[in-house]
């Protein structure tokens, strides 16, 4: 989302001409608005963790996306306790690494305000406390969850100075962060925290270093690799999900996409066919069709272009059809 940007070029969020640069940026945050900010492992694409159509808006500006889950930033352990469960191993982890480089992919409670979208449907969250003082603050002052991937355009390399990040993303953002090169300049550690100990990603917080405060890791299952904190076992609903389908069966449930005569059990993921909208509606859209316990989920063909790619990509699993 373009817009007026404010920067800090120290990276202590000092006053310009624009005003407070960190005020400009949790404004804009509040709005549905997207933030360059730095951590210090590479700089971030942000955006209010529990507004979906702010998530979707960074999957847009992204470009090709997946919906894979995204990590949620926050000022502090306590708020970090407010949206996932703890055990006494990732209280040990957030002790030993926070803030810091690390990431914790945990059950999420019942009450959390991150939203569907940011956890890709799934009934857990990966969770951090970043180092940077400049994103600890700016989290501090939204008091919030805050997604943040890599400000990258999809298949670029992650950026790890203020400039390279606004050539990358910074037209989408309406207020950015200067903090300066990033310090470790490598995306954090993933482990999950589920059952065994996996690690699902490494960083610069080594194997070694979280076996010593927690003991043995497990090897993350093969689908659990393609990101931070993905699950082998994607969010299906009970009901069968068909798709590319123009009308419903007698006993489905229909998620329509854009103007649509039909009528009954329907849920519409956008009925100006806006392909932000729909990606904003997916998730809970199809928990609600699914507890009317229908036959089956019929849904309309969504065009593949654009979020149309990641909204098929996640029908598909939910479908079955991609392991």
């Amino acid at each position: 989302m373009a817009g007026d940007r404010s920067d800090s070029s120290s990276g202590e969020g000092e006053r310009s001409a624009h005003g407070d640069p960190l005020e400009t940026a949790v404004a804009a945050l509040r709005v549905g608005a997207l933030v360059i900010l730095p951590t210090e492992t590479v700089y971030g694409l942000g955006a209010d963790a529990a507004n979906p159509a702010a998530v979707a808006a960074i999957y847009e500006a992204k470009g090709r996306p997946r919906f894979n889950p995204l990590i949620s930033h926050v000022a502090d352990l306590a708020t970090a306790e407010r949206l996932a469960v703890f055990d006494d191993r990732a209280r040990a982890l957030a002790a030993a690494f926070w803030p810091g480089p690390l990431t914790l992919v945990l059950p999420i409670k019942p009450d959390t305000v991150v939203c569907d979208l940011a956890r890709a449907g799934l009934e857990t969250i990966a969770i951090r406390v970043p180092a940077h003082p400049l994103a600890r603050e700016l989290l501090a002052r939204f008091g919030g969850p805050v997604v943040a991937p890599s400000a990258n355009r999809s298949g670029r390399p992650s950026p790890t100075t203020y400039a390279d990040a606004m050539e990358e993303t910074g037209e989408k953002a309406a207020a950015s962060l200067d903090g300066g090169p990033c310090a470790v300049g490598l995306e954090s550690t993933v482990v999950a925290l589920l059952d065994q100990p996996r690690l699902l990603r490494p960083g610069s917080v080594t194997r070694a270093q979280i076996e010593a405060v927690i003991g043995p890791l497990a090897e993350a299952e093969d689908d659990a690799k393609r990101s931070p904190g993905r699950l082998a076992r994607h969010y299906s609903p009970e009901a069968p999900v068909r798709l590319n389908v123009q009308a419903p069966e007698a006993g489905e449930a229909y998620l329509a996409f854009g103007p649509t005569s039909v009528t009954g059990n329907v849920v519409n993921l956008s009925a100006t066919g806006d392909l932000r909208e729909a990606a904003a509606n997916l998730f809970a859209y199809l928990r609600a069709a699914d507890r009317t316990a229908p036959t089956a989920i019929a849904v309309a063909p969504i065009p593949a272009e654009g979020l149309g790619e990641a909204i098929n990509d996640r029908l598909i699993r939910a479908a079955g059809y991609v392991g």
